[in-house]
């Protein structure tokens, strides 16, 4: 026993004089209670660093930074004689405004009589100008430099994102960096290389007196840390092609995404409705930001990034992945030849059909329905008695594209889509041979890009690079390089090849160059380039169909893959196909030649199919009130006024909305 005890004795002993060699290291040794918040004679004073720069890929400057300016308060240097009046007069607000400012700024979670609180925010030059040689009388309050983002574009908010205030959750998530009052970026670029963005803070510990006065640096700076300002970013964005895409899109709402093939560099990432950056900037921000986010008339919704965020029914595009995985799967060939008279018919469904009794390239240059409904058919039979056997083969294939999968890259948000399965269809039918269930037939349309197949439109670029590389893509990125230097993000130099095998894609490709020379797309043919490409009309519930196109270009050697999608506009190479028609045409010619592509869309609104389909949703919840008519006028032709450039008819319908405010006693805006 004696023994048990000496052992326990020597091993607490062993641990005291552990506890104790620490203690005494860090009280003599070490500067950490020295330096420790709580101790008043020695204060932290942080440097705020400039962020990085981001450029274009051509080294177009996208988004700077300019000087921004608060107030800070530290109420242990508020005297008792404090001129509450002078101050006031100072900063040009009531002492009713001041004491508010201070009962909310004491309310705050992590406010200290001894730390920095913000007073107030966004602060012009002039104002600081006029303020700083008085302030030193008040030295309770004291000038904040802080950079604010300058934005050099006026488009692409939801790609390049915003800074703000953080919150309590991205305090706690990363609270060794950052403070109340720090900004980080929350959308976009922003959010995604904030890291590389935001730099380090400089540190500068300063020795106070009895009062708080500043008595010098502590240890001579010796502990002080530099400033480091931010890594520049550069994008794999085209700004010029970009902000063309962006143009077409205005008063449409979808998204055009283009990349190269070869690296999986993304080279535009265009959704409609855009945002001005701008407006994430400046006294305004606020109210600009609750605006943006509160926009959902005719489901606008601006800050929804509909080109990596909106999960759209693929349409016949789809039809591409749908052959390559019926050959891997050994349930076709390019050769076999599917009946159609007319239109597809299986048991009861009945589907509008294009062509005849063809084999697979005559089948994608005219889109036959019947021919991929029953390709789609023969993969869900592959395993008789067992359709969901094949139907997560199939999708198992379907993931080696990026479909139905996040694609892991860097951008801040994104869909995963959707690629149902087995497991999907057994759920909803309530068993395991789904086969003669309604169930199976809308899952046929799977087959045609509709039925439970979603793909965001950076999904559908990415699926065309890895068909038009014969099995293989890079994972498309936005960035291309940090500081100068190649993105090092490891994600973006592997590639990924797919199972299917390269000989299934030599058909499809043909199928595609035929849809260009002789099929759905022959009017959208280039005679200064050749291109591979699908055209797709999705059918959707709210109203019209989706326009949506898919193209690889040049076809022998692509440089360039661009999809596009049109909400309920109409065919594919109606709307869609112009769009990314004459994005291919601008990288690859690096001038539009065919101009009249970029102006169809520039002068094109779909905003009336979207109002009529929101008076239809406002009507079934109860929510519509019938306008005055009068007013319904105005506001269709400040509609029209958004897209119509001819000058003379847009006098003729300012003179008409003029006279109808009139006629209603409402004030015309004063240019």
């Amino acid at each position: 026993m004696k023994s048990q005890y000496l052992k326990i004795t020597v091993i607490l002993s062993v641990i005291a004089l552990i506890f104790i060699a620490r203690l005494s290291y860090l009280q003599l040794f070490t500067d950490r209670y020295a330096l420790n918040a709580a101790n008043t004679s020695i204060k932290t004073e942080y440097i705020i660093p400039q962020r990085g720069v981001i450029f274009d890929r051509n080294g177009k400057i996208l988004v700077g930074n300019q000087p921004a300016y608060e107030i800070s308060f530290t109420e242990a240097l508020l005297k008792a004689d404090f001129d509450t009046v002078g101050f006031c007069n100072l900063m040009k607000i009531t002492p009713q405004d001041f004491t508010a400012r201070l009962t909310a700024i004491k309310k705050e979670k992590y406010y200290s009589k001894l730390t920095p609180m913000t007073f107030m925010k966004n602060l012009s030059r002039e104002e600081i100008a006029r303020i700083q040689e008085i302030i030193f009388k008040y030295p309770a309050f004291n000038i904040v430099s802080r950079p604010q983002r300058q934005y050099e574009v006026s488009t692409s908010g939801n790609l390049l994102g915003y800074t703000n205030e953080v919150n309590d959750r991205e305090i706690a998530k990363d609270s060794l960096y950052y403070l109340p009052g720090d900004f980080i970026g929350k959308t976009g670029i922003e959010k995604s290389y904030e890291k590389d963005l935001r730099g380090e803070k400089g540190i500068q510990y300063i020795q106070k007196d009895i009062r708080l006065r500043n008595i010098g640096s502590y240890k001579n700076g010796a502990l002080d840390k530099d400033v480091v300002t931010g890594k520049d970013v550069t994008l794999t964005i085209d700004y010029d092609l970009q902000r063309m895409a962006e143009e077409m899109m205005v008063n449409k709402q979808g998204a055009v995404v283009a990349l190269d093939p070869k690296t999986g560099e993304i080279l535009v990432l265009a959704t409609g409705p855009d945002i001005d950056p701008n407006l994430f900037v400046g006294s305004e921000k606020t109210k600009n930001l609750y605006r943006l986010q509160m926009d959902t008339i005719y489901n606008n919704r601006p800050t929804f990034d509909r080109s990596v965020q909106a999960a759209y029914p693929p349409g016949s595009t789809f039809k591409l992945l749908t052959a390559a995985a019926a050959m891997q799967m050994g349930v076709m060939t390019a050769d076999t030849v599917y009946p159609c008279s007319g239109g597809f018919f299986y048991r009861g469904l009945r589907i509008k059909g294009h062509g005849g009794a063809d084999p697979l390239i005559p089948a994608i240059q005219v889109s036959s329905n019947c021919y991929f409904s029953h390709a789609y058919i023969s993969i869900m039979d592959k395993y008789p008695g067992d359709p969901s056997r094949g139907v997560d083969e199939w999708k198992k294939i379907m993931s080696s594209f990026g479909v139905g999968e996040y694609l892991n890259n860097d951008i801040a948000v994104g869909s995963k889509g959707r690629i149902p399965t087995g497991a999907f269809y057994e759920k909803r039918s309530g068993k395991k041979d789904w086969s003669s269930a309604y169930t199976m037939n809308g899952s046929i349309f799977n087959g045609m890009g509709q039925g439970d197949v979603l793909l965001t439109p950076l999904q559908m670029a990415n699926a065309v690079a890895a068909i038009v590389n014969r099995g293989w893509y890079y994972t498309p990125h936005i960035v291309r390089a940090i500081d100068g230097k190649p993105n090092p993000d490891p994600r973006f130099k592997v590639k990924h090849k797919t199972l299917v095998e390269p000989k299934y894609f030599e058909p499809i490709i043909k199928g595609m160059e035929a849809v260009v020379l002789n099929g759905t797309a022959r009017g959208l043919k280039s005679s200064d380039f050749t291109m591979l490409a699908k055209t797709g009309t999705a059918q959707v519930p709210q109203g019209k169909d989706n326009s949506i196109f898919v193209l690889a270009a040049p076809a022998e050697n692509p440089k360039i893959v661009v999809a596009a999608v049109m909400e309920h506009a109409g065919f594919g190479a109606t709307w869609a196909g112009p769009a990314a028609v004459a994005i291919a045409e601008k990288y690859l010619l690096g001038d539009l030649k065919r101009e009249q592509l970029y102006k169809k869309l520039v002068n094109a609104s779909f905003m009336p199919e979207y109002k009529r389909q929101w008076t239809v949703e406002l009507k079934r919840k109860g929510l519509y009130k019938e306008p005055n008519r009068d007013s319904a006028k105005i506001e269709n032709i400040e509609d029209s006024l958004k897209f119509i450039k001819d000058q003379k008819i847009r006098a003729r319908l300012l003179l008409k909305r003029d006279s109808l405010r009139s006629k209603l006693k409402i004030q015309t805006p004063k240019k």
